[in-house]
């Protein structure tokens, strides 16, 4: 291995200094720490395919718009759980213009970023009917929604979607909704870490048995209308978003800032409930918390505002000025982050031109679309071999085993490559494949 830019040795020494216990087996966190070590201790860069952060500037009218909110003395005025009002107006017309989907801005729910959205709606899903305390992941997904199930003590089910895509996709999902005590169904779409995206056929199926055995779909719009095969970046136009939305009223849909606007940092994001399913009385929920027992204002008051205390009252003001212009046609987030599906595409031609493929690679007969992330593997190697193998050579990932997937390979994310670093890309996988 006489071409490898960090000596095994080294990798040794970090990863036991961090206190690792499996490398092959390593989080999104402890990679980073795992390639920030090695560069402090080097001067040597990594090519950083590890944690999903933006790679673009923020949207300036976000920050503008909060800079002027701040100089009003919101800061001193603690905000309201169920969020300002313009903002929850400006997000039931967002979900308007681009899903097509009518719903009353109650149903929009500020929080400190999607993570916090997901921790609140599980526990709204599983507490809703005690008969109901599984949650069913279609994998690959994000890997961070199952540690808040450990930290909660829910259950949960999963399986990966490679296999069952299209037909196979219903009788898949019937074997466990059929049991009863599933309390909600989650994923991502496009999908965080393969990019797949759900077809309408698809989403139609989830949503009808959604309705037929009583589960709530959480579906994971993180990378909302970055599926760059279509441009959906024309509000209140078709072609809209794919979404579940359209075929259940069991639905909760989550929203960030921080890839659409490069918002990260500020933690927002919003959680959209329908009118039918925010209205809904459960006894249980009544129950437990000596209240109506209605699902939205039991979610809000008794659930999210135990978290967090509400979502920062500047970045609401800040979220919904990006969410107006996006709606009035101002600001076309699509055509922004369509950086991403360049880089994607180029990534992946080096990586295939080395003789590492692409797993991931289809939506039924369609190619996937080039995005934020991808998915890549190599012959006769495990999804732990080729991360480690690929950290000796400066490259770093996380394995796909950590997201459900049952593929062996890894996750790569674009958003941190820019332009002289596709030729470092190129001669450090050239490396490798000498190697190997």
């Amino acid at each position: 291995m006489e071409h490898r830019v960090y000596s095994e040795e080294l990798v040794r020494q970090v990863v036991e200094k961090l206190r690792i216990p499996n490398l092959e087996k390593a989080t999104i966190g402890e990679v980073v720490l795992i390639a920030q070590r090695l560069e402090q201790l080097t001067g040597i860069p990594f090519i950083r395919m590890d944690q999903g952060v933006p790679g673009l500037e923020p949207c300036r009218i976000g920050t503008e718009a909060e800079k002027a909110a701040l100089d009003t003395g919101i800061p001193a005025i603690y905000p309201a759980a169920e969020g300002v009002p313009d903002w929850k107006k400006q997000g039931a017309r967002f979900v308007k213009a681009f899903l097509n989907i009518d719903l009353s801005p109650t149903g929009c729910v500020p929080v400190t970023g999607s993570v916090a959205g997901s921790f609140g709606a599980f526990i709204g899903c599983c507490q809703r009917d005690r008969q109901k305390d599984t949650v069913l992941f279609i994998d690959p997904g994000f890997p961070i929604q199952k540690s808040q199930l450990r930290v909660l003590g829910y259950r949960w089910q999963s399986f990966d979607i490679y296999h069952f895509r299209g037909d196979a996709l219903r009788k898949k999902m019937e074997s466990y909704l059929s049991k009863g005590n599933i309390a909600a169904v989650i994923y991502s779409n496009p999908n965080n870490p393969a990019w797949i995206s759900l077809t309408e056929s698809e989403l139609q199926v989830i949503g009808e048995l959604a309705t037929e055995y009583d589960a709530i779909v959480l579906e994971d719009l993180a990378y909302f209308g970055m599926d760059f095969r279509t441009d959906f970046g024309h509000p209140f136009t078709p072609p809209f978003i794919p979404t579940a939305a359209r075929y259940t009223d069991n639905y909760m849909l989550m929203l960030s800032a921080s890839k659409i606007f490069s918002c990260a940092g500020q933690r927002a994001a919003f959680i959209v409930i329908s009118d039918t399913l925010f209205n809904r009385r459960f006894e249980d929920l009544a129950e437990r918390y000596a209240g109506s027992g209605v699902f939205g204002p039991t979610l809000i008051a008794s659930i999210l505002y135990m978290i967090t205390s509400g979502a920062t009252h500047s970045t609401q003001f800040g979220y919904a000025a990006m969410l107006k212009a996006a709606s009035d046609g101002q600001y076309n987030f699509i055509e922004v982050t369509a950086e991403y599906a360049e880089r994607a595409r180029r990534m992946k031609a080096i990586f295939e031109k080395h003789g590492i493929h692409v797993l991931y690679d289809k939506d039924i007969d369609r190619d996937i679309s080039d995005g934020f992330f991808f998915t890549i593997g190599y012959p006769n190697m495990s999804c732990g071999e080729l991360m480690r193998e690929l950290l000796y050579y400066g490259v770093s990932s996380i394995v796909l085993s950590t997201t459900g997937s049952q593929q062996q390979g890894i996750r790569a994310c674009c958003s941190r490559m820019s332009e002289p670093l596709y030729d470092v890309l190129d001669e450090r996988l050239n490396a490798f494949r000498k190697d190997h």
